[in-house]
C-alpha cells in the first residue's frame, strides 16, 4: 500500500515579514495548523531574505498538524532589487532606468541562484542575471545589459569571472554612483517638463472651453424653453 503524500503548500512570502492574511487562512486554515506558528518559523527561516519576496513550501502532516518549511532562493529580480534597495522596477525598461549595477555585484547574484538555473557554468549563469536587469530598467556597468551580454561573450569579464569577483572596487561603486546621479537628475528634469507641458495643455483646453465666443455658441445650441400658459 502506497504511502500517502503529505500536503504541500506553496506560498512567496516576504523574507522575515510574513503576516497573517486572508489567502494564508485559507490555506492552512482548513488543516487544522497552528498559523501563528507557521508565522513565526517562516519569518526565523526567511529572516536572511529581509525586503526580498522568497518562495516558500510547507510539506504538512495532516495528522500530527506537524509541518516542515524549504526556503527556495529568491528570484533573480528580487535579489537585483535586494542589491541595489530598489523597492520596484523602472516600470518603463528602456526608457526610464532604475539603478545601476556592477558586474561583479551580478557575478554574486548569479552564485546564489546558479544551482537552481538551467546554467552550465558561473559564465552563462551571469547571462542570464544581465538579462533579468534589462526587464527592470537597471543598467549594468553604466551600459545597457545587451551590450554587457555582447561584452561578457568577448571575454572581457573573464578574469572576473575567473575569480568569481562579487565587490567591485571602491573607485568604481564610486563612478558608478555618480553617474546614476546624473542619469536620475536627468530623468527627473524631463519628467517635470513633461508634467509641465501636459498641465499647459490641458490649461489651454479648458480656457478653449470657457471663451465668451463658445459660451454664446452653447447657448444659441441651447433648446429654447417653452413658455407657460
Amino acid at each position: 500500500m502506497r504511502r500517502k503524500k503529505m500536503p504541500k503548500i506553496k506560498m512567496i512570502v516576504d523574507g522575515g515579514n510574513m503576516k497573517p492574511g486572508p489567502a494564508v487562512a485559507q490555506q492552512l486554515g482548513p488543516m487544522g495548523i497552528n498559523i501563528g506558528k507557521v508565522i513565526q518559523d517562516v519569518n526565523e527561516a526567511t529572516a536572511s531574505f529581509k525586503g526580498v519576496k522568497v518562495p516558500v513550501e510547507l510539506n504538512v502532516n495532516p495528522k500530527t498538524k506537524d509541518f516542515t518549511i524549504k526556503v527556495s532562493s529568491p528570484p533573480v529580480s528580487e535579489l537585483i532589487k535586494k542589491e541595489l534597495k530598489l523597492e520596484k522596477a523602472s516600470g518603463e525598461a528602456g526608457k526610464i532606468f532604475a539603478g545601476i549595477i556592477s558586474v561583479e555585484q551580478l557575478i554574486g547574484v548569479a552564485k546564489t541562484k546558479m544551482p537552481g538555473m538551467l546554467a552550465k557554468d558561473l559564465k552563462a549563469a551571469l547571462k542570464l542575471c544581465v538579462g533579468s536587469c534589462k526587464s527592470l530598467g537597471v543598467l549594468v556597468d553604466g551600459k545597457d545589459p545587451v551590450e554587457i551580454i555582447q561584452d561578457i561573450n568577448s571575454g572581457k569579464y573573464d578574469a572576473e569571472i575567473k575569480e568569481e569577483k562579487t565587490q567591485p572596487s571602491e573607485e568604481k561603486r564610486k563612478s558608478l554612483e555618480s553617474q546614476f546621479a546624473e542619469i536620475k537628475s536627468k530623468q527627473e528634469k524631463e519628467k517635470k517638463a513633461a508634467e509641465e507641458a501636459k498641465a499647459a495643455e490641458e490649461a489651454e483646453k479648458t480656457a478653449t472651453t470657457t471663451t465668451p465666443e463658445s459660451s454664446a455658441k452653447k447657448a444659441e445650441e441651447k433648446p429654447a424653453e417653452k413658455k407657460k400658459k
